[in-house]
């Protein structure tokens, strides 16, 4: 390469490393790795990064499926990839659950990664049969009470989000429930509505159509507090205080990626978040936008960890 090509890279280079900078980012296309198939909501929230990105920072964003192994397979491509920002992760909550399950956790997600922020929350809620004769948390924690382990719950499968969610409500609870654990959000739900089981924990998302046909009852939202489209139900923790399990996802870079790198993402992302058209679309699914600092985002991180550790330990559960 000539020097007269080389110059315009060369002075680029040297302004933004005058101004303490670094050098531009991204000269180059991004990829953003979703450890799931299309279609789930870690999916729908990369591709609406990516084209945003794409738009703003003038180089390609481009969303790359790598499902497998419980998520792990995609989580471990990030993991060892280039710490450059040209490589970034869109994880879920799964990524901490996972390794808390797992006797020797496949990856270490502070060691091995770089929290650039949180990009939204989604609750799960709780919901019973119609058949079931409760209708508020406390009158479901009494009934449990009285008839130890003959309430039986379905979830998506051992370690998912719900199956968690669920735990923690028991054992704050201070109640025995019976798991039965299927393959999937579908034939779990499908059998609560049929009355096979009594209970469950989906997302918003899922429980929603049900609970508006008057398939299935509300008792709870997880979040802390009232979800923002579910207004007249009630958050668990209004009847028993301190609990939230929620459903997240956020975009990580491989450790090591500079701050520069980090803090230019996490300023973008946010501002998309703040976007009236996202956050709409966001609230339609029965998310919330977050957008949070990499040092905030690394302290949830922490938290969650500590938090679904103790469950799983005082639980017994292990990955069937």
């Amino acid at each position: 390469m000539s020097i007269a090509r080389l110059a315009p890279a060369m002075l680029v280079f040297l302004v933004n490393a005058a101004a303490g900078q670094g050098p531009a980012y991204p000269v180059k296309p991004v990829r953003i790795v979703v450890p799931s198939s299309p279609g789930g909501g870690t999916d729908i929230l990369a591709r609406v990064l990516a084209q945003k990105m794409s738009e703003s920072l003038g180089q390609q964003f481009v969303v790359e499926n790598r499902p497998g192994a419980g998520q792990v397979i995609g989580i471990e491509a990030v993991a060892h990839s280039a710490p450059d920002g040209y490589t970034l992760l869109m994880a879920a909550s799964a990524i901490v659950i996972n390794e808390v399950l797992y006797a020797k956790p496949p990856y270490d997600t502070l060691r091995e990664f770089a929290p650039v922020t949180l990009v939204a929350s989604l609750p799960n809620i709780l919901v019973v049969h119609p058949a079931l004769p409760v209708k508020s948390v406390r009158e479901l924690i009494a009934l449990a009470k009285t008839r130890p382990g003959q309430l039986n719950y379905s979830s998506a499968g051992s370690g998912t989000s719900p199956h968690l969610s669920m735990e923690l409500f028991r054992i704050m609870a201070g109640i025995t429930l019976t798991h039965i654990p299927y393959k999937g959000t579908g034939p779990a739900t499908v059998d609560l509505v049929a009355g096979q089981v009594q209970l469950s924990m989906p997302n918003v998302l899922t429980a929603l159509p049900q609970i508006k046909g008057g398939k299935l009852r509300a008792l709870g939202v997880t979040s802390s507090k009232r979800a923002t489209g579910l207004p007249d139900v009630p958050a668990i923790a209004e009847s028993l205080p301190g609990y939230e399990a929620i459903q997240w996802y956020g975009v990580l870079a491989p450790a090591g990626t500079t701050r520069d790198i980090v803090g230019k993402l996490q300023v973008e992302i946010a501002r998309i978040l703040a976007l009236p058209d996202v956050k709409e679309r966001l609230a339609a699914d029965g998310a919330d936008a977050v957008g949070n600092r990499p040092d905030e985002f690394a302290a949830y991180i922490r938290a969650e960890l500590a938090k679904w550790g103790k469950v799983v330990k005082t639980g017994g559960i292990k990955l069937e």
